[in-house]
């Protein structure tokens, strides 16, 4: 590619390449990752790290990516939804000889592309050699997960909020990552620990194993907002998102993939995948909201706003803003409450949609309606509900 001299001179290359390549049509999301490949199988990718991902922008250099694989000898395929690439340093050179015109401006917002090309390309020049393998990544289709390079990208956008959680397709990301041993960040093959298990023994050799699971950890990947506080790093899942000012305790905690925050929210029970807490919520020590495998029918859970979720309890419905499970109690779409004539007309004062009649109700019914304070009472198991009198406040200091 010829050294691009002014940004009229770049905007007409893209059109070119736009114009002149067949079947041509820009990205949905792109990335150059390094890949962690195999120790015994070593064409298999264990993990991407993407030190940028572009989604639903920055198509100009997505168009020079494009064609600097071209001028290597790889075409793009654009009918598929993802197409991963391996690239070189011929392919760097040909990409800042296209970004000349931006060279100055590498460290700002705008173009961070050429930042990560131009550091990749430094890396190389001063070692010599392509250490590891470096790939590019295009997804054309939010569809279902192929490779172990898309899946990451995918969870990157999660993890970054890029998109919204619920919103992308997640599908065939558990079968496209493989399960591995973890090691300081590190991926490694279960095939070869055991195939070389006596002699990395011997040697003192054998590593220090953190955890195994087809998923690292939301800390080897993201970094947080600064009034974010994650005290245990194995209790967020990467592609988890976290809204500034969360805070996620040690102990019963957890954040899945696909799910998260909104907002300042304080995390000490469990936010299982595809589940939503929104701003100012309290999800108390060891309480669980369930996920969409968990009993819920397969409707994702969202808390609203200012809710308080007691030690140990277990919502099983979607909540409205301002809404309290006490302690102990499990409210799930079969749940049978109760609730008396005086609280009901209250609540529908506040739920304005809300038109219903008699006394006992099912969790299922009470889905996302605001206000609610869930209650157990001692003396006969009952379950019953009731106008929430008490606003839920975080502790501003603490997020």
């Amino acid at each position: 590619m010829q050294i691009i001299e002014t940004a009229d001179a770049f905007k007409a290359l893209i059109e070119d390449i736009k114009t002149t390549t067949p079947g041509y049509r820009d990205p949905l999301a792109f990335g150059i990752a390094r890949v962690d490949l195999g120790q015994l199988n070593v064409e298999k990718s264990l993990q991407a790290t993407y030190p940028l991902i572009n989604w639903d922008e920055n198509f100009g250099s997505a168009a020079i990516f494009v064609r600097a694989l071209e001028e290597q000898g790889v075409k793009v395929d654009f009918s598929k939804s993802e197409v991963v690439c391996n690239i070189n340093a011929e392919f760097l050179r040909a990409c800042l000889a296209a970004f000349t015109p931006y060279s100055d401006e590498a460290h700002g917002d705008a173009h961070k592309n050429i930042q990560v090309v131009s550091a990749l390309y430094a890396q190389i020049m001063s070692s010599g050699s392509l250490e590891g393998e470096f790939k590019v990544t295009f997804i054309f289709d939010d569809a279902v997960v192929e490779s172990v390079e898309a899946a990451y990208l995918k969870l990157y956008a999660l993890s970054q909020a890029k998109v919204g959680l619920r919103e992308i397709n997640l599908n065939g990301a558990f079968g496209a990552l493989p399960n591995v041993a973890w090691s300081a960040g590190q991926p490694i093959e279960l095939e070869y620990l055991r195939e070389f298990e006596i002699e990395l023994k011997l040697a003192n050799e054998y590593p220090h194993i953190d955890f195994v699971d087809k998923f690292p950890r939301f800390l080897q990947h993201i970094i947080p907002a600064d009034n974010t506080r994650i005290l245990d790093t194995s209790k967020v899942r990467f592609g988890a998102q976290l809204a500034a000012g969360t805070t996620v305790m040690p102990g019963a905690s957890y954040i899945n993939f696909n799910a998260g925050t909104t907002g300042s929210v304080m995390v000490e029970g469990r936010i299982s995948s595809s589940a939503i807490v929104g701003d100012g919520s309290d999800v108390g020590g060891g309480a669980s909201i369930l996920g969409v495998l968990s009993g819920t029918d397969g409707n994702p859970i969202s808390v609203g706003k200012n809710c308080l979720l007691g030690a140990n309890s277990v919502c099983g419905i979607p909540l409205g803003d301002g809404c309290i499970i006490d302690a102990g109690i499990a409210i799930l779409e079969g749940t049978k409450v109760a609730i008396y004539p005086e609280e009901l007309k209250k609540l529908m004062e506040v739920n304005t949609n809300m038109n219903m009649e008699g006394e006992i109700f099912k969790g299922k019914q009470l889905a996302g309606l605001y206000g609610i304070h869930y209650r157990q009472n001692s003396m006969t198991g009952e379950v019953t509900a009731s106008r929430s009198t008490r606003e839920i406040k975080l502790n501003a200091d603490l997020h």
